[in-house]
């Protein structure tokens, strides 16, 4: 139970800094899951076997399983981020998953091209950092 306690810390205290970290995890987590999350999963059946890691499926899993770890981050755990649950836990796979987009599959493109994954990038490890705040899951979980 200290465990899920320790994960579950919604980090800051003072309630401007957790209205501004809720409004940082429903602005991102929300925009990830919806702009981005839910249009992969929904053609996941299209998509996944033509998938093409921009990594090179260095483990060697294949495309459907790593267009479903993309899926699951852009989806499932940048929903978890919007409502504040696990979020430093679910913050992760966003942010190697931005890592991978902004560094390595646009890597070559302009800066215009790579700074929307750059800044899901700043905000993700922010919400690493500092937690969920007081007005989330985590908040309620963490009392």
């Amino acid at each position: 139970m200290a465990f899920l306690k320790r994960l579950a810390n919604p980090g800051v205290e003072s309630t401007g800094a957790s209205i501004g970290l809720l409004l940082l995890r429903l602005a991102m987590g929300g925009m990830m899951a919806a702009g981005h999350g839910w249009s992969k999963l929904a053609a996941f059946g299209e998509r996944a076997a033509s998938f093409k890691d921009p990594l090179g499926d260095p483990l060697g899993l294949g495309p459907q399983v790593m267009y479903g770890a993309l899926v699951f981050a852009e989806f499932l755990c940048a929903a978890l981020v919007a409502v504040g649950l696990l979020t430093r836990v679910a913050a992760v796979p966003l942010i190697v998953a931005m890592c991978v987009a902004g560094f390595v599959a646009h890597a070559d493109d302009p800066f215009g091209t790579k700074e929307k994954a750059l800044l899901y990038l700043g905000a993700f490890t922010t919400l690493l950092f500092t937690g969920a705040g007081r007005f989330s899951v985590d908040g309620r979980l963490g009392k």
